[in-house]
C-alpha cells in the first residue's frame, strides 16, 4: 500500500519535525503489507488518528535558582493516544527537548506500551531544563513550578508519567511530592517512585534487564545463548548498566561502554568493578576517560563510539540516531550477527537498512527496551492493590512481558530463522491499537 501521501502531509504540517517524520516512515513502511489485507482501516482514518496526537500541552516553568533570578523554560505533554488506556510515558528534562523528539518518542511509546499486552495508553513530556550542575534546591524548585502546571492534566486514570533522560527516582520524588500536595491525593499517578512511597522494585533495573530478556528471546529462536557471546554496548545510563550487569550474569563478556566524549574499550571484557566505578565516576560529574586511569587493560578511545570494535552483540542504549550507516557496515565487518535497541530508535533508518540487508537480526527499541514501561504498569497495579511484590516476583513478570513481546513480534515477523522484528513489532503493536480505537469510534 502506498503511504506516500499520508508522509507527505506530515512533514508539510511540521516540516521541522525531522525526528516524528523518520518514526513515522519507519511505521508506515513496517505496516503497509498488513494494510495491503486490511485496507479497511485506512478507509476508517485510523493511520491518520494515529500519527496524529490526541493532544498536547505546552506551558511555561518559572522557577528561581539559588541567585534568586527568575529563569524560564518551556516544557510539554504529548498526549498520543489513549486507546488502550492512562497516557503512559516519561518525562525528559534535557537541552534537546522540542516537541519533535517528544513527538517522535510518544509514537513510538504507542507501539511499545501495546505490545507489552498492559492497559497503557501512549504519551511522552519534558522540558527543555537541564539537571547537570543544578544543586538539588534548585531541582526541587524546578520540579515543583512544572507540576503546578501540569498536575490539572494527569492522574491514575488519565496520564501516568515516570522518569526519562534527566529525571531519575529524585526528580520523580519532588515531582511526586508537589502532585499529592497539590490534588490532595496519594495514588498511582508517577511511576518510578521510591520504595518508600509506593515504587517497585526493579524499576530502575527493568529497561536493561528487559533488553537482556528480550535478546535471549532472539538468540533461543536460532538455537543461541549469551554465555560466551562479546556485546559492545553504548551508553553509561541507567540502561547500558544495568544491561551490561544483566549480560555478565547470563555469561556474556562486555568489551564497550561510551559517553559524549568517547568509548571505553576492554578487549578481555569489563567487570562488575569497573560496572561500580563506573557509577562512582557519574555520580561525581566524571566521564569514562577516568576508568581507564583507574584500571589496567582498559583504553578509551576520544571521540569514538563502540561499533568499531568485534563483537557478536551491539546493544545501543545511549540516545536516539546515535548509530548511523558507517557504524552499521563497521559492524558488520566485525562480525556482529545481533542488534537489539536499548535507547529509542537510537538507529537511523540508513543503519536500519544495512543491518537488515546483511542479515543482521534487528531488534527495534518499541520492542527490546519495553521493560521499563513493563515493570512501570506493574508498578501501577501494586499501586492500585495496595501491595509491594518481591524483586523475584517483579523479575518473573518482567521476563514474561519480555517473551510475550518476542512472541507477538514473531507473529508478523516472517521466516522464524530470519525474524523481521521491525514489521512483526510494528505490526502487532498497531493492530492492537487499531482494534481499540476503531471499537471505540471515531474520537
Amino acid at each position: 500500500m502506498d503511504t506516500s501521501a499520508l508522509l507527505q502531509e506530515i512533514k508539510r504540517r511540521d516540516p521541522h519535525h525531522v525526528n516524528f517524520q523518520q518514526a513515522a516512515a519507519s511505521l508506515l513502511k513496517s505496516v503497509s503489507g498488513y494494510l495491503d489485507e486490511h485496507p479497511e482501516l485506512l478507509e476508517q482514518g485510523l493511520l491518520d488518528c494515529l500519527l496524529e496526537p490526541e493532544r498536547v500541552l505546552r506551558f511555561r516553568v518559572p522557577w528561581v535558582d539559588d541567585q534568586g533570578r527568575v529563569r524560564v523554560n518551556r516544557a510539554y505533554r504529548v498526549q498520543m493516544n489513549g486507546a488502550l488506556g492512562p497516557y503512559k510515558g516519561g518525562l525528559r528534562f534535557h537541552p534537546s527537548v522540542n516537541l519533535d523528539v517528544l513527538s517522535f518518542l510518544a509514537l513510538e511509546q504507542t507501539i511499545k506500551n501495546a505490545l507489552t499486552g498492559l492497559s497503557l495508553g501512549a504519551g511522552k513530556g519534558g522540558a527543555d531544563f537541564n539537571p547537570k550542575g543544578r544543586s538539588d534546591a534548585e531541582i526541587m524548585r524546578f520540579c515543583q513550578a512544572f507540576m503546578v502546571e501540569f498536575h490539572r492534566h494527569m492522574g491514575p486514570d488519565t496520564d501516568v508519567p515516570a522518569g526519562d533522560m534527566g529525571v531519575g527516582m529524585r526528580e520523580v520524588g519532588y515531582l511526586f511530592g508537589m502532585y499529592r500536595k497539590l490534588s490532595g491525593s496519594f495514588n498511582g499517578a508517577f511511576t518510578g517512585k521510591s520504595l518508600d512511597f509506593g515504587g517497585s522494585v526493579l524499576r530502575p533495573e527493568a529497561t536493561g534487564y528487559g533488553l537482556i530478556y528480550f535478546l535471549q528471546s532472539m538468540l533461543a529462536q536460532q538455537d543461541q545463548t549469551l554465555a560466551g557471546k562479546t556485546v559492545a554496548v553504548s551508553g553509561a545510563g541507567n540502561v547500558a548498566r544495568h544491561a551490561f550487569a544483566k549480560a555478565l550474569d547470563e555469561g556474556a563478556t562486555v568489551v564497550t561502554l561510551s559517553d559524549s566524549k568517547g568509548t571505553v574499550f576492554a578487549e578481555q571484557g569489563l567487570t562488575k568493578a569497573h560496572l561500580e566505578a563506573v557509577g562512582d565516576i557519574k555520580a561525581d560529574g566524571g566521564g569514562l576517560d577516568q576508568l581507564a586511569e583507574r584500571f589496567d587493560g582498559i583504553r578509551y578511545h576520544a571521540d569514538s563510539r563502540p561499533w568499531g570494535f568485534p563483537c557478536d552483540v551491539a546493544l545501543p542504549c545511549a540516545t536516539e540516531n546515535e548509530l548511523n550507516e558507517a557504524d552499521a557496515r563497521q559492524l558488520v565487518n566485525n562480525g556482529c550477527r545481533w542488534v537489539a535497541e536499548g535507547a529509542n530508535m537510537p538507529c537511523t533508518a540508513e543503519a536500519v537498512s544495512v543491518l537488515r540487508d546483511n542479515r543482521v537480526i534487528y531488534a527495534p527499541g518499541k520492542a527490546a527496551n519495553a521493560g521499563g514501561v513493563a515493570v512501570s504498569g506493574l508498578e501501577m497495579s501494586q499501586n492500585s492493590r495496595r501491595e509491594s511484590w518481591s524483586a523475584e516476583e517483579v523479575d518473573r513478570r518482567l521476563r514474561a512481558i519480555m517473551e510475550r513481546i518476542h512472541g507477538r513480534c514473531l507473529e508478523h515477523g516472517g521466516d522464524h530463522r530470519q525474524p523481521d522484528y521491525l514489521t512483526g513489532a510494528s505490526v502487532a503493536g498497531f493492530q492492537r491499537v487499531a482494534r481499540a480505537m476503531r471499537g471505540q469510534g471515531v474520537l
